[in-house]
């Protein structure tokens, strides 16, 4: 069995699924509900929706969309964008999604991290960390669908939310995202090495050999994907896919 876990994150603009390119150029490529039906037949270990719409536009999160997905999901299921307040948090979890992913809002209500998860439970608290470079070199994290530099370190950061309560770390590298060159290892071992909490590797796979290196290479509990999971081949059709379990226990084993 593999115990480790291969997430699909699935972007929502609009009620409807796009991908992105280091956080822009929004291609569209499919309804959600279908997408949550294919991966279902293949076994997914989890999925990750993220509304990035949401909070650049100070939307709520679609209630009633989440419903529907989290009746038609199978495996566990992960929502974040447009999250501001303990209600909301307490709405997701009530129509059957398993954990709510905290971002913009952690900056300006970081309390809300422990708020959450004594509401809730550490374990379904999920704190999204985007995290990009300036024109130096220097990375830092950034909000509000990647449009917002906080200017605060990565690993500073990461640390701060372990502490508020924090259960689990979705690190996204947005100089990565869609362009499917990889993962930034360094990036990673450097969360990694800063917190205990488990981390979620994002950002840059390209082949199913990929998805190993965070793990083995960069100690991160569980890697995601997208375009991975929904492109295929150097025109970037879409067609949904994820690994047989086969390939995933000869990868991970």
């Amino acid at each position: 069995m593999v115990f480790t876990r291969v997430i699909p994150v699935l972007l929502l603009r609009n009620a409807g699924l796009v991908k992105t390119r280091k956080f822009r150029d929004a291609k569209y490529i499919g309804d959600p509900i279908n997408a949550v039906r294919i991966f279902n037949e293949k076994e997914t270990d989890e999925l990750v929706f993220l509304d990035i719409t949401a909070s650049p536009q100070g939307k709520n999160p679609p209630m009633d969309l989440l419903h529907d997905i989290a009746t038609e999901c199978f495996m566990p299921l992960c929502y974040g964008g447009g999250i501001r307040n303990l209600e909301q948090i307490r709405n997701i979890i009530r129509v059957g999604v398993e954990k709510v992913a905290l971002n913009t809002i952690t900056h300006e209500k970081p309390e809300l991290i422990g708020e959450a998860a004594e509401a809730v439970g550490s374990s379904s608290v999920v704190v999204s960390i985007d995290v990009k470079k300036n024109v130096f070199g220097k990375a830092s994290v950034w909000t509000r669908g990647g449009t917002l530099n906080t200017k605060k370190d990565p690993a500073t950061w990461a640390q701060e939310v372990e502490k508020r309560g924090a259960g689990e770390i979705l690190l996204n590298n947005i100089d990565k995202d869609g362009m499917m060159t990889g993962y930034n290892l360094e990036l990673i071992r450097t969360i990694t090495h800063a917190v205990e909490i488990p981390v979620i590797a994002c950002g840059g796979a390209a082949t199913t050999e990929d998805l190993a290196r965070p793990i083995k290479e960069a100690s991160a509990s569980a890697v995601a994907a997208g375009s991975l999971f929904v492109f295929k081949g150097k025109h970037r059709a879409v067609l949904i896919s994820y690994p047989e379990p086969e390939t995933l226990k000869a990868l991970f084993n």
